[in-house]
């Protein structure tokens, strides 16, 4: 019964996180609109959110000093890879592509999963996994609307599916650091880690930094900047990271890297609701498909439960998930 309460809350924790994670998109996108560069936009993000969550981070670790260097390993991979490496590999995807083929090639995540786990614990997936596989691809095809794209760059491809491995290490690692550390420290930790390394290839002029500081197009309406940046700091960063870790470590990396595909569907409807840009009927149709391939994954999880590789490796000082 514990174990069914603790899937069945994880499911709810993705769910959110996904939704809360899909508004990062018409807000950022009105940024863009109004003059910001990607790397400003997403400095921004991270380098605030980093800010609002040090001080609580200190002060939950206050007193266990010697269990937060012990994570220090899981929260610097976290935040140079899964969090600054993976959206400066997406916007790069971005620059050179359309954004929804961007979009997919990054969210080829849960196939690389499960190939990973497929080659770590030499167990060939189930059939209802490789099914869900192929049903929630093609429902992300739908939702994305990839048959009016008409640009694709070898080099943004690449990309693309660097976005893609650093988004599989992000439920790999979030997994991994269950029994490590709260999760919140490790979001927390993750986000200072993450706003050096970004602050890094500012520096060093491979990620330009510009911003307007005047109004934005929002919610139909004109608003001052400061209400998206706030929404993709707190809302689509400093909520969605530390739901997505809470989810992971009571899903595990594969049933929550499948349930995060809602997260493109979570998007289109805020975009639809925020900015004006409606979904097609055919966009729906996709996120239903999305929906049945995660149901499936999630069948042959419950089916045949076994640990996943990631969690086999978690520290024995055990730390309550929330």
């Amino acid at each position: 019964m514990l174990s069914a309460n603790r899937s069945a809350s994880g499911l709810v924790y993705a769910l959110l996180s996904a939704a809360t994670f899909g508004v990062s998109g018409p807000l950022g996108k009105s940024l863009l609109e109004a003059g910001w560069s990607p790397g400003a936009t997403v400095g921004t993000r991270i380098g605030l959110a980093a800010l609002v969550m040090l001080v609580p981070t200190l002060v939950m670790m206050r007193g266990k000093w010697g269990r937060l260097r012990r994570g220090a390993g899981i929260m610097a991979a976290y935040g140079t890879v899964a969090v600054a490496l993976c959206q400066f590999c997406f916007f790069n995807a971005v620059a050179r592509m359309s954004p929804p083929v961007a979009l997919m090639l990054e969210y080829l995540a849960p196939i690389v999963i499960v190939g990973w786990l497929w080659l770590r614990t030499r167990r060939r997936p189930g059939l209802a996994t490789i099914g869900g596989t192929i049903v929630a691809m093609l429902g992300l095809v739908l939702v994305l609307n990839l048959f009016s794209a008409t640009r694709v760059d070898p080099i943004g491809v690449l990309w693309g599916m660097g976005a893609a491995v650093c988004l599989a290490v992000y439920f790999i690692l979030s997994a991994k650091a269950d029994g490590v550390l709260p999760p919140f420290v490790v979001v927390g930790g993750g986000m200072v880690f993450g706003a050096l390394g970004l602050g890094l290839l500012a520096l060093v002029g491979v990620l330009p930094l510009s911003a307007t500081f005047g109004t934005v197009h929002l919610l139909g309406t004109e608003t001052s900047w400061i209400v998206p940046v706030l929404g993709i700091t707190l809302v689509a960063a400093v909520i969605a990271y530390s739901l997505g870790i809470v989810a992971v470590q009571r899903l595990g990396a594969k049933v929550a890297s499948f349930v995060s595909l809602t997260e493109v569907l979570f998007s289109v409807l805020a975009s639809w609701f925020m900015i004006g840009d409606v979904p097609a009927p055919i966009q729906a149709l996709g996120g239903a498909l999305i929906v049945v391939g995660v149901i499936l994954v999630r069948l042959d999880e419950l089916r045949s439960p076994r640990p996943e590789p990631a969690l086999e490796e978690a520290a024995p000082e055990a730390v309550p998930a929330s």
